[in-house]
């Protein structure tokens, strides 16, 4: 058997120096009974955090034995040792609780995982990688195996539970639709939710704003060159050579973000042909850096032009034009970012957003009213500027306690 010592050394410090005083609500919705679970993810969204909360909160008891680790497979001991003699020795030791986290760093990992998972059923694994982690692989199909999940990055709702200590709990869309007026007064009877949009729309979507403000957007810029430079070649085999277009690409659509693509012009401007640039843009999506909004999801297909492009949210925006952010594209941005996270968003002709097939939204300031929807059925306003509505007059606000 092989000496992983060192890693349990690494898993127990790590799980003992994780705070407590926030946990994720995904905590809450996934089934951690499962034998193999997967986390997607954008890079900066707080995975690792939540699996070593898990651990703290549930298993001390094996963490102390070492029969529960915690691993990071980008760890240097992997230089010259195996994922899967880890998961021999470990299950050999009397391991029950595998946790793997930044699996997409480990060359061939479904092929790994599929494995560990069919010859060590006393494990449970748990890994957590990019959102552009693909399951399926001609050589390992993981799609029958894992059950999935989806993280994004901070609520409105989350963040605002951080800053003030309460405890607001998920409103469903239907909920905000139809009860809005009640939802509100009964928010902002114990907070006053504009003392904090503002700073949520700057610098509260990523959790290592809770390791301070100062270096922030250093840190956001950080995370965004390792998706382009590392990540997006690792995952999608997309050349190193290309990566200065794909940063050129994005820069592009943050500057006039929500971006109304105009294919030929922009291949162009690129020197790219039409397929290279749908499918920059595809990975750009995936990657949560951007949010492509297309009239009719059925017929979507890998060469399709997005109708609308947003960036994946607030913060980015401010990244990239500091405090030249339009504030009406703000609005936009962090309502479909807020809405797209469990909800099927398309463009439309005539308003914003179409949501579920059933709900058209129109987005704006205070005084927006609802001429331009009037006879659309289902049709509501979001409204910044007012902390309770009336009628199809929503706060936009309220859209971010979605989940």
């Amino acid at each position: 058997m092989i000496d992983y010592t060192v890693l349990i050394e690494i898993s127990a410090k790590r799980i003992m120096n994780t705070k407590e005083s926030f946990v994720r609500s995904i905590d809450n919705k996934i089934n951690w009974n499962s034998r193999l679970i997967g986390i997607k993810g954008a890079r900066g969204c707080g995975k690792a955090t939540l699996l070593l909360q898990h651990l703290k909160n549930n298993y001390m008891d094996l963490v102390s034995s070492g029969k529960a680790l915690f691993v990071s497979l980008d760890n240097i001991w992997f230089a010259k040792n195996s994922l899967l003699d880890l998961a021999d020795s470990f299950s050999k030791n009397g391991g029950k609780i595998l946790y793997l986290d930044e699996v997409h760093r480990y060359e061939d990992w479904p092929v790994y995982i599929k494995n560990i998972y069919d010859n060590y059923p006393e494990l449970q694994v748990v890994f957590t990688g990019s959102s552009l982690l693909q399951i399926l692989d001609a050589r390992a199909d993981l799609s029958r195996r894992p059950v999935m999940y989806n993280m994004q990055g901070l609520s409105f709702r989350e963040f605002l539970n951080i800053k003030t200590g309460n405890d607001f709990q998920e409103l469903s869309l239907e909920e905000i639709l139809q009860n809005h007026s009640r939802h509100a007064f009964d928010i902002c009877g114990k907070v006053k939710p504009f003392e904090y949009f503002d700073e949520y729309l700057k610098t509260g979507y990523y959790p290592f704003f809770m390791e301070g403000l100062d270096s922030y957007y250093m840190k956001l810029e950080e995370t965004v060159n390792m998706i382009l430079d590392v990540e997006l070649p690792l995952l999608r085999k997309i050349e190193i050579a290309y990566v200065p277009k794909i940063k050129k690409l994005l820069a592009i659509i943050a500057e006039s973000s929500p971006f109304m693509l105009n294919v030929s012009k922009l291949s162009g401007a690129m020197e790219l042909n039409r397929a290279t640039l749908l499918s920059y843009l595809k990975s750009l999506t995936d990657a949560k850096l951007i949010d492509s909004l297309f009239k009719d999801l059925k017929g979507v297909s890998s060469l399709q032009k997005p109708d609308k492009i947003f960036l994946e949210n607030t913060n980015l925006m401010y990244l990239y034009q500091g405090e030249k952010v339009d504030e009406g594209n703000a609005r936009e941005t962090f309502l479909i970012n807020q809405l797209s996270y469990n909800q099927t968003v398309e463009f439309s002709d005539a308003s914003d957003f179409f949501v579920n097939g059933k709900y058209t939204i129109e987005c704006g300031g205070k005084n927006k009213t609802g001429e331009q929807v009037k006879n659309l059925k289902n049709a509501f306003v979001a409204a910044d500027g007012i902390e309770a509505g009336c009628g199809s007059k929503i706060p936009l606000w309220l859209f971010g306690f979605l989940y």
